[in-house]
């Protein structure tokens, strides 16, 4: 598997495959074509589909369209083989004679691909040798230290300050949504809710704050990147709201340092690597389980770390997290990462706790474990139908508002 620090980006939203993908796909292709005249951007599948919601053509823009003409040619029906997220980048000179062509993809996470396998621009050095949890775990176990240890093992001393820098941006995340009132971008005048929802919450006896709180922080995260402010892939834009919420609430409400959070941190992200190494976390691939599941998956376990639980019982949260989110479609009102996917975050903040809580109350020991449950999202995720992978033709997105 690949670093914690391939999971884990800082970037703009809304869109860790919609905007940061293609944007950082647009920046290569300028430095390898930096005096043609002209580009041509061919955006396919759920790319194309919902790339202007999700600001696509803007991100493309920014860099490829600021000193030369570029035109974005939109194909939402055709679908390269490799991915639902495909583009194709062409270079043209002065007189329009091609000078260059590149098929790649955002795979999810801001993360890209050429889909050549062993060949492939974006492949990286290995960095951790076990790929499941099972193995995982049975070093461990072995070994008598805890997941964090095996990630600090395996990435080397410069993985805490990286995963600071990633700590502090996502508590400047919820302190900015929580305090930043209006209305969101994009037609559908979607208005923050995290500063009335923060405010109402402080109002609240301890018993329902906390879930008040919860919320607000999730949604002002939240509503952050879909207003295109800066935020953690955690795994990814669209889910982006989950683990900031819960830790932040925890670090306030309980004390924890810093270090147990980046150890915290640590955790999740390795189950988070699981699951992009053995599965997907792209919406575009498998739908909002990939996202949304995956990222409450994340944070039950770096919750349940945090409160004393056992190998096995952070083990057992994390598989509760993802399992309850089995079959979630990816169906963005407008192609907008607004509804459904702010309040989904809210909600898989809140549940990330139930699982904690509910795995805490056992020994950890149960019949579907996490690697079963990741294989079973992968092959759910490439049941879905098309018009429910991010297409925003079918689900909720098919509805008028």
């Amino acid at each position: 598997m690949k670093s914690l620090k391939e999971l884990y980006k800082i970037g703009r939203g809304p869109s860790s495959s919609h905007t940061m993908g293609p944007q950082l796909a647009s920046k290569i292709f300028l430095e390898k074509y930096p005096h043609a005249h002209s580009y041509e951007v061919t955006l396919y599948g759920s790319l194309a589909a919902t790339g202007k919601g999700h600001m696509t053509d803007v991100a493309i823009i920014d860099v490829l369209g600021v000193n030369h003409k570029l035109e974005i040619v939109w194909k939402p029906k055709i679908f390269l083989p490799f991915h639902p997220n495909g583009m194709e980048f062409k270079a043209f000179g002065d007189h329009q004679e091609l000078l260059g062509s590149w098929v790649v993809y955002s795979v999810g996470g801001g993360a890209l691909s050429e889909g050549k396998g062993d060949d492939d621009l974006f492949n990286t050095q290995d960095v951790y040798d076990l790929n499941t949890m099972k193995d995982i775990m049975k070093w461990c176990e072995t070994n008598g230290r805890s997941y964090w240890e095996y990630v600090a093992m395996c990435e080397g001393d410069d993985i805490w300050d990286y995963l600071m820098e990633c700590w502090n941006v996502m508590k400047a995340a919820v302190e900015r949504g929580i305090n930043h009132e209006g209305v969101l971008p994009g037609p559908l005048n979607l208005r923050r809710k995290a500063p009335s929802y923060y405010v109402k919450a402080t109002g609240y006896k301890r018993s329902l704050q906390t879930r008040g709180l919860v919320y607000a922080y999730a949604l002002g995260v939240s509503e952050e990147n879909a207003s295109g402010g800066t935020i953690v892939t955690a795994p990814t834009c669209g889910a982006s709201g989950v683990m900031p919420a819960v830790l932040y609430h925890l670090a306030k409400g309980h004390e924890f340092s810093d270090t147990r959070i980046l150890h915290a941190m640590a955790t999740a992200g390795l189950f988070g690597n699981i699951v992009k190494h053995n599965a997907s976390i792209s919406g575009a691939d498998v739908g909002c389980q990939g996202e949304v599941g995956v990222a409450c998956a994340m944070v039950a376990a770096a919750a349940c770390q945090l409160f004393g639980g056992s190998t096995m019982q952070i083990e057992y949260a994390a598989e509760m997290g993802l399992e309850h989110h089995l079959g979630m479609t990816c169906d963005p009102v407008c192609g907008l990462v607004q509804i459904p996917c702010i309040e989904r975050n809210a909600f898989a903040a809140t549940r990330a706790l139930d699982a904690n809580l509910y795995s805490s109350f056992s020994d950890g020991k149960h019949r579907v474990s996490f690697d079963k449950v990741v294989r079973v999202m992968k092959r759910t995720g490439h049941d879905l139908p098309s018009l429910y992978k991010e297409t925003s033709e079918g689900g909720l997105a098919a509805e008028k508002f």
